[in-house]
């Protein structure tokens, strides 16, 4: 990963993200409507396409993009009921699984076409991975109050804000090694925001698979869950920092 987005170019990047939506997607379709194989795999193909969206008509269609897939999909499901007291169900994690995955990472396309894009892509890895790890061992030193125990029973109070510190150690490192760029300001905003959702993007996983009864998306890492589970908190991080960049920024 590191090694494609110093070294890579933006369609090289883009191609590794088109993977983990398409692999995204079908972990996604597993969990939430298993039966639907083929309709998981066409959702698959079309949700690594999406990805491609910013080279071919610029970052304003994404909508637009997602919109007809809306369409394409409304009208599949229409013509393919199994039950039609699921279909509207069915329906709405068909949009929910475009709007999670693909959606969501083709911020990170955008972002790698920024002219700092290279080091806001290791931010954000940087701030994800800082904040893991400071709010595991905050967490399991320290942590008595329980955060969202409905939805995520064993983290805690004390473990999501040594996270945030550990998080604004990160950012703080990017300043003084490879971006320089980034003021104090940058530093404590991206890091606090970003970490902040970072963790929402975490519960926001874990409703999911509780809602859908499992414990991990997927075996593709062995003893860390699927490629859903690696990504849940760089999903919510990716639009907030994108968004950051281009209208807060001064570089």
């Amino acid at each position: 990963m590191i090694l494609i987005i110093v070294k890579g170019g933006a369609l090289l990047f883009a191609t590794l993200l088109a993977l983990f939506s398409c692999i995204g997607i079908t972990e996604f379709y597993r969990m939430a409507m298993p039966d639907r194989k083929f309709e998981g795999w066409l959702a698959a193909f079309a949700s690594a396409t999406l990805l491609y969206t910013p080279f071919v008509v610029g970052d304003r269609a994404a909508l637009t993009a997602v919109g007809l897939l809306f369409l394409a999909f409304a009208l599949l499901f229409l013509f393919r009921i199994r039950n039609i007291a699921d279909a509207a169900r069915e329906v709405s994690y068909a949009v929910l699984a475009f709007l999670y995955i693909p959606f969501l990472l083709m911020h990170l396309v955008q972002l790698r076409q920024t002219t700092f894009g290279v080091q806001w892509l290791l931010v954000i890895m940087l701030i994800v991975m800082t904040n893991d790890s400071a709010a595991y061992y905050t967490g399991s030193a320290f942590g008595k109050t329980r955060l969202y125990p409905l939805v995520s029973p064993k983290k805690s109070v004390e473990g999501s804000l040594g996270g945030l510190v550990g998080s604004i150690c990160g950012t703080l490192l990017a300043k003084f090694t490879f971006f320089p760029q980034l003021t104090l300001v940058d530093v404590f905003t991206t890091a606090l925001v970003i970490g902040a959702l970072g963790q929402v993007g975490d519960l926001f996983e874990s409703l999911l698979k509780r809602s859908f009864g499992v414990k991990d998306s997927g075996t593709i890492f062995p003893g860390h869950g699927g490629v859903l589970d690696r990504l849940d908190s760089i999903l919510f991080a990716a639009p907030a920092t994108y968004y950051y960049t281009i209208y807060f920024f001064k570089g």
